[in-house]
């Protein structure tokens, strides 16, 4: 649930470059929609975050000690003691500073990891590869994904979904709701095959390729855009999901929880969080926090 912000000519475009739109089946995602203040777009059956979709997640961190734009490196220590080694990376990019040392947090009585599942095995492997093997057999599809604005609005719908080629789907952002409509943004994704062809392609020229592509899509031709920048998720969607709703060992006080533990939806994160909290309330004992 991300949202890109580009400054021009004193205003601001935005792009939800991350999903797309949510969709609910049970109460707990239901409920986190409504307390989110969620608004249906295009239609009922799907919400969007209001007034962009990283809205939602930052509703849900109010009162959170959060420290961000920091990438944890490696899980050093014991159980009940756990420390954390982390460095710095440039916004957006995501560029390792690397002469700078490792910080190092903790101890920590338990660490979960709620990242995508490679980047969870590889922190596992140290601490826990038994635990690592079983997050190694989830499968993860990338996605590369166009961000552009023009001055005047296209003559497409809001919302195309085309299953199977280059380009899977493509929205006019600046008609969710609490955008501005004025600004004619698209968001286009391209499909997981697509993307893994070209994942390690430079940006500008995933742009220039995927923006001929929606060009294509729209007939041949698209008026001079007003920006054109594209961004690699590569971990976007789930492929094989682990099978079960989160990962812990209680001996160790090492877990994992995600999307990619039951299924390609928004709601599994939600559904596989709350799971892990069920796990660690239980593993807390009467009386516990």
């Amino acid at each position: 649930m991300a949202t890109r912000r580009v400054e021009m000519d004193g205003q601001n475009l935005d792009f939800d470059h991350g999903a797309q739109f949510l969709t609910a089946h049970g109460t707990l995602f239901r409920a986190t929609l409504q307390a989110t203040h969620a608004q249906p777009w295009p239609d009922e059956t799907r919400q969007v975050g209001f007034p962009r979709m990283s809205s939602i997640p930052r509703a849900l961190a109010q009162g959170l000690d959060l420290l961000v734009s920091h990438e944890v490196v490696e899980i050093v220590g014991e159980p009940g003691a756990w420390r954390l080694r982390h460095v710095p990376v440039r916004a957006r990019q995501r560029v390792l500073r690397p002469e700078q040392a490792p910080t190092e947090e903790g101890p920590f009585e338990a660490v979960i990891l709620a990242v995508p599942a490679p980047q969870a095995a590889a922190l596992l492997a140290g601490p826990a590869p038994h635990l690592s093997a079983v997050v190694a057999e989830v499968r993860m599809a990338p996605c590369w994904t166009l961000m552009t604005a023009f001055e005047e609005r296209l003559p497409l719908p809001d919302s195309m979904r085309m299953p199977g080629g280059v380009i899977t789907w493509a929205a006019r952002d600046s008609s969710k709701p609490g955008r501005d409509a004025d600004r004619e943004c698209w968001v286009v994704q391209a499909g997981p095959e697509w993307s893994r062809e070209h994942l390690e392609d430079e940006a500008p020229e995933v742009a220039s390729a995927l923006f001929a592509a929606f060009a294509a899509l729209a007939g041949g031709g698209l008026p001079q855009p007003l920006h054109v920048a594209a961004h690699r998720w590569r971990y976007a969607l789930v492929e094989t999901p682990l099978g079960a709703p989160c990962l812990w060992d209680p001996a160790l006080k090492l877990g994992a929880a995600g999307d990619w533990c039951i299924a390609a939806r928004a709601e599994a994160a939600v559904d596989s969080g709350a799971a892990m909290a069920a796990v660690l309330a239980g593993s807390a004992g009467p009386g516990g926090g």
